[in-house]
């Protein structure tokens, strides 16, 4: 069997290397991020003119939606963490604490304590 004949990843290689235009998926004894990334470099080189347009573009819209995604949650944690002070603020205040003493507790200056509680 070809699996025993690959004995180390030098061997690993030279197959692959040698055979690369005859593979239609990379053998599971292959199964390592290396070589799923040149199959996969190979496989977009196979792609005429048109296929890499449409795959570049495929690529573009969806790393602008991680991107838009990521900065979606960015936003949300963050006035997630606004909220949350803004509600400590409330809590402290109805508990009597004066202003500075909140303003220490939120790490906000008291002018933004101010703000956040009104």
């Amino acid at each position: 069997m070809l699996k025993n004949k690959l004995e180390n990843d030098l061997h690993k290689w030279l197959y692959v290397l040698k055979n690369i235009a005859d593979l239609n998926q990379l053998p599971r004894y292959l199964n390592k991020p290396i070589f799923e990334k040149l199959f996969q470099i190979a496989e977009y080189s196979n792609l005429n003119k048109r296929e890499k347009q449409m795959y570049d573009v495929s690529l573009k819209r969806k790393w602008d939606e991680y991107s838009l995604l990521t900065s979606a949650e960015s936003r949300g944690i963050q006035k997630g963490r606004l909220e949350t002070i803004k509600q400590n603020a409330q809590n402290m205040l109805s508990l009597g604490l004066d202003l500075n003493m909140i303003s220490k507790v939120v790490d906000l200056p008291v002018d933004k304590v101010k703000k956040r509680v009104n």
